[in-house]
């Protein structure tokens, strides 16, 4: 018998945070999303097709910024006027807290598999880790850093408007793909997967 009170979907643009993030990645800030594709464009183009290196790219750029705001606020001395608007170049303790967690959490998880690998030796996340990690290895082989980056952006920024125009139907395709993975899954698992001998934990403690 179906759910006579399904659970509402979340929208696209509360799923993104519901932010400024989610109005450019959805074209509503298209402005700002003219402005990320132009320059990832320019980026991509300039240290992948035209083979501009990066340091010298960068120092350039600095020494022209730097030149720039040195003569300004030389004629502004001499003739009188307004300083560079320069905002406040600091880090706020408030931004360290927050990439400090970040990276606390990033560390700490990253612990845990190695502990569910080496320690507690499990092969059906072995494997899963192995597989994905095999599958960045092999993109990364076909494309460059920076090429992968700007396809990223690329994405970032037509996907999720396809899948805010077209959510209901993709989420169809969606659920029969995962059915099908999981079916798969369970048939590897119980043919190959669970008639490999695990070893035992010799002896070793498991610390939680």
């Amino acid at each position: 018998m179906a759910d006579s009170n399904p659970t509402p979907r979340v929208s696209v643009h509360q799923a993104l945070g519901g932010g400024t993030v989610a109005d450019v990645l959805l074209w509503r800030e298209w402005c700002s999303g003219v402005v990320m594709l132009t320059l990832s464009t320019m980026v991509w183009y300039l240290f992948e097709r035209a083979g501009y290196n990066f340091l010298s790219f960068m120092a350039n750029v600095l020494s022209l910024l730097v030149a720039i705001f040195f003569f300004w606020a030389k004629s502004a001395s001499l003739l009188n006027r307004s300083l560079p608007p320069l905002p406040n170049l600091e880090i706020s303790e408030n931004t360290v807290v927050i990439i400090t967690d970040e990276l606390h959490q990033w560390i700490n998880h990253t612990l845990s598999i190695a502990h569910n690998i080496a320690i507690a030796r499990d092969l059906k996340f072995f494997l899963k880790v192995a597989v994905s990690l095999w599958l960045v290895s092999y993109i990364g082989s076909l494309v460059e850093f920076l090429t992968l980056v700007y396809i990223g952006v690329i994405l970032s920024l037509s996907v999720p408007v396809v899948y805010d125009k077209y959510q209901h139907f993709i989420d169809e395709k969606l659920c029969v793909t995962r059915r099908f993975i999981q079916t798969q899954y369970r048939k590897i698992d119980e043919m190959v997967l669970r008639k490999l001998p695990l070893p035992s934990n010799g002896g070793y403690p498991l610390h939680s």
